[in-house]
């Protein structure tokens, strides 16, 4: 389940849905609009394998990996969210929800930094050629 952060654009989430990614929005889809960091994540803890996209830095630190989910940190302009999220489903390292479980991801234009419960240690993952 691909879940997006009420500071991305309806314009990406829509750009997103034409692309056939399936992308629930915080407030208008699922919970409620004006939800604190607080909220988010226990209802993420409730949710089948989310996958969390925002571009709030605040959620970038690693005490908040869980094994219920994925927290996806965009570094990237708001008219660029949409990209990013496909480019980062379609990576080799985290297209299966499995994979993502349980990661804290920085996604950028270099590529994805990934911390994970299972590994200490950081991981980086450069774009594929398109």
């Amino acid at each position: 389940m691909i879940i997006l952060d009420e500071n991305v654009p309806v314009t990406q989430r829509e750009l997103l849905r034409g692309w056939g990614i399936r992308a629930r929005q915080v407030g208008p889809d699922i919970g409620r609009s004006g939800m604190t960091d607080q909220d988010i994540l226990p209802m993420l803890r409730e949710l089948t394998r989310p996958t969390f996209f925002t571009r709030d830095e605040d959620f970038r630190s690693r005490e908040f990996c869980h094994p219920r989910y994925c927290l996806a940190w965009l570094s990237t302009r708001p008219n660029e969210v949409a990209e990013f999220v496909r480019r980062t489903l379609a990576h080799p390292s985290f297209c299966k929800a499995r994979d993502r479980m349980g990661r804290l991801l920085q996604i950028s234009h270099v590529g994805i930094r990934a911390w994970s419960l299972r590994d200490r240690a950081e991981t980086h993952h450069l774009w594929l050629p398109k």
